[in-house]
């Protein structure tokens, strides 16, 4: 990637292991839960569709939603799979986006205590500078859900 710009998002588990968290985003039912924690929170009258995770090194996964009465989508392939500490994947919301190649994302996760830190690196095109703020609290708001779902 080149001319590009990254969000950062962290959050602090304090009862929550790395493996637990690592284990939410790959699995599809915790995945509903979760998101579907997370989208009510920001509009009620939304809901998770799909959810699809095929969770090895180049598997596809796809998040898809129902918001205003229309259908999302967000997929990507998953790059990197080092549990309990990292996954790294691509994301997209459009096709452009896909043959573009210019988004990927980097979930880290320390122990810390009795729980543990995760850092998301979200790095995009420069051309989607002025949305770092609101790609960033977007990916607090996933890891924040998924503390309250699973805690």
């Amino acid at each position: 990637m080149t001319d590009t710009v990254t969000a950062v998002a962290r959050h602090e588990f304090t009862t929550l292991t790395p493996e637990q968290i690592y284990d939410a985003w790959l699995d599809p039912a915790t995945v509903r839960a979760w998101g579907g924690r997370n989208l009510k929170g920001r509009d009620p009258s939304s809901a998770v569709t799909r959810i699809e995770i095929d969770p090895r090194v180049g598997g596809r996964f796809l998040f898809a939603d129902i918001r205003d009465g229309e259908e999302t989508e967000a997929w990507g392939y998953y790059r990197a799979l080092e549990r309990p500490s990292r996954i790294v994947f691509t994301w997209f919301t459009s096709p452009e986006e896909e043959e573009e190649d210019n988004s990927t994302v980097a979930l880290e996760l320390a122990t810390k205590g009795s729980g543990c830190v995760a850092t998301m690196s979200h790095a995009m095109s420069a051309e989607w500078a002025d949305y770092l703020d609101q790609t960033a609290n977007a990916w607090r708001g996933m890891l924040k859900a998924i503390e309250d779902t699973l805690s």
